[in-house]
This record gives C-alpha cells, sequence and structure tokens, in this order.
C-alpha cells in the first residue's frame, strides 16, 4: 500500500498493484485497473517513485518488462 493525499487533503492508502495509469491534467490522475479514477495531490512523479518504493520493498521491482524489451 502507498499513503497518497486527496485534493481535500484527506490522508489515504491505495494498494499500488491496482495501478493501472498515471497522468497529469493537471492534477495527477490515477486509473486502477476496474476503470476507477482518483485525483491526488502528489505530482504525477512522486506517485511514480511511491509505487516504485513499494514494489522494491515487496520484491516485485524487475519482474515486469519494459514494452520491447527481449532477454537477448
Amino acid at each position: 500500500m502507498i499513503q497518497l493525499t486527496r485534493l481535500n487533503g484527506e490522508l489515504f492508502s491505495l494498494n499500488a498493484i491496482m495501478i493501472e495509469q498515471i497522468q497529469s491534467y493537471p492534477d495527477t490522475t490515477i486509473t486502477l485497473m476496474n476503470g476507477k479514477k482518483i485525483v491526488v495531490r502528489n505530482s504525477e512523479k512522486d506517485v511514480v517513485q511511491e509505487v516504485t518504493n513499494y514494489y522494491e520493498k515487496i520484491g516485485v521491482n524487475g519482474w515486469f518488462k519494459k514494452a520491447g524489451e527481449t532477454d537477448d
């Protein structure tokens, strides 16, 4: 879980594994796998860093390949 801040200042925890997409519209909007959208105060860069830190913490960072990456 990562901790984020809603636009109204309320802190909440989000299951980072459920994140499908993060965009700035300019507000940071997180789209979950179920289609739900959450707008947060955190910058897109900060959310990505939190997710990366979470993946490293639980030991899944590096399991996923980037598009076009091969095993060469």
